[in-house]
């Protein structure tokens, strides 16, 4: 199932929503929102749109909100922009962005950054959310490459690993000037010359306003692109927190239909929900002893579940469950690491859950069919038509009825031959022959 869903949405990566503000012919600009961590979903809808910008010779702008990357490498992809033959300017908005990790080395990579008033940029450690590290030895190094490259000087890399705000930004050169907006930042970079991997290029990113603009070919072709709905969703459920979620959610509705006679709705929505956790597990890969943990506690509440008790392997589930909830997903950032408030109430849910109200669910359903058990061979009447299913009074209460063989008319007399979960199996009474 989720090799299907990686299928799915590895077809619907460059789809994307675009959007035309002025009609001036030429300059095309194309601004690409990076929005969240960069985990493998929208790092092939960042590939396929840069591909993209640079078939179109157009100026990147990449509109970052970003605390870093979930199992990517961001030291790649900001290479990959510095050997870009066009223009990438970045700009950290809107408020309240942040563009810190692999989202603040976009902005060491760019051809000219700016920065939102009110937005965040930094820290740099750690690049990758899921597994923070110390930094290459290098790093600043090749940092100190890219800036070159882009001939920019006055970057007080000192600063780097603090969390500054779009004022300090600019003060320390990380960024060049602060703008309000995409177009703001456009208006502003007209006319400077960055540097690209081809070499020198000068900027003509002025916004038409006026017709005369227009009539004068003064402005730019802008593409506002975002992520397609697939790419969105699998971006959605690719975090510790919703893999959390749907597993834990997706099993307790498998567990649900366990207790039940067939496989129904509730199943169903189970499957989906555990398939697109595990679509989202191989994105945001768990520690697997936490996971391995975590499905034991389930397993065990559903074996003391089938057993139609509430004993020890409850408990011994339930703490398997809770170190599980703690340790499948150790050492990540706090950016995205699961909340203990919500542990907690998954842990406290899972107990009325699993140890009280499937418990008490099957063993109603035992006494209810042990009392059916009891009415085989009773006589009865149909209270409705029963083709094959209706209802049927016995023993002075209504049931499901099901006819064994041709439609029963109501008002029928119906005798019980057999119990299917919670239907009772009937067949008409023959009327008693009368004696000479």
């Amino acid at each position: 199932m989720s090799y299907l869903l990686t299928f799915v949405i590895a077809l619907s990566l460059p789809v994307a929503a675009l959007a035309q503000t002025t009609d001036a012919p030429g300059n095309p600009v194309a601004v690409i929102k990076v929005e969240g961590a960069i985990d493998r979903p929208l790092m092939g809808y960042l590939q396929d749109q840069i591909d993209q910008a640079v078939a179109d010779n157009a100026v990147i702008v990449l509109q970052v909100n970003s605390a870093g990357t979930i199992g990517q490498d961001g030291i790649a992809l900001a290479q990959q922009l510095v050997s870009l033959p066009v223009p990438v300017l970045v700009w950290v908005g809107e408020v309240p962005a942040r563009a810190s990790g692999a989202g603040m080395l976009l902005m060491d990579a760019a051809s000219l950054a700016s920065v939102a008033p009110g937005s965040q940029t930094g820290p740099l450690n750690p690049i990758d959310l899921l597994h923070p590290a110390p930094p290459p030895a290098d790093l600043n190094q090749t940092i100190e490459g890219w800036l070159a490259a882009r001939d920019r000087t006055g970057v007080r890399l000192e600063h780097q690993d603090e969390a500054m705000p779009g004022a300090l930004a600019v003060e320390y050169g990380f960024a060049k000037f602060g703008a309000t907006s995409v177009i703001d930042l456009l208006n502003q970079a007209d006319g400077d010359t960055v540097q690209t991997a081809a070499g020198p290029w000068e900027l003509h990113t002025k916004v038409a306003t006026t017709d005369a603009d227009v009539t004068n070919g003064v402005g730019v072709t802008i593409r506002f692109i975002e992520p397609g709905l697939l790419v969105r969703g699998a971006h959605a459920v690719a975090t510790p927190t919703m893999v959390y979620v749907l597993l834990v959610l997706g099993l307790a509705c498998v567990a649900f239909e366990l207790t039940q006679p067939g496989f129904g709705f509730a199943g169903f929505c189970g499957l989906f929900l555990s398939a697109l956790g595990i679509y989202g597990a191989t994105v945001a890969v768990p520690q697997w002893p936490g996971a391995v943990l975590l499905l034991a506690g389930i397993a065990a509440m559903v074996v003391d579940v089938r057993m139609r008790r509430l004993g020890v392997l409850t408990y011994a589930g339930l703490a398997l469950f809770t170190a599980g909830s703690f340790l499948v997903y150790r050492g990540v950032t706090d950016a995205i690491r699961i909340s203990p408030w919500l542990i907690g109430g998954a842990v406290i849910a899972s107990w009325l859950y699993y140890g009280f109200a499937l418990t008490v669910a099957v063993q109603s359903r035992d006494r209810i069919i042990a009392t059916q058990q009891g009415l085989i061979g009773l006589v009865g009447e149909a209270r409705g038509r029963l083709a094959p299913d209706g209802p049927v009074h016995v023993k002075g209460a209504m049931w499901r009825g099901r006819s064994l063989g041709e439609p029963i008319a109501p008002g029928t007399k119906v005798r019980v031959r057999g119990v299917d979960g919670l239907v009772l199996k009937v067949e008409p009474e023959p009327d008693p022959v009368g004696v000479e």
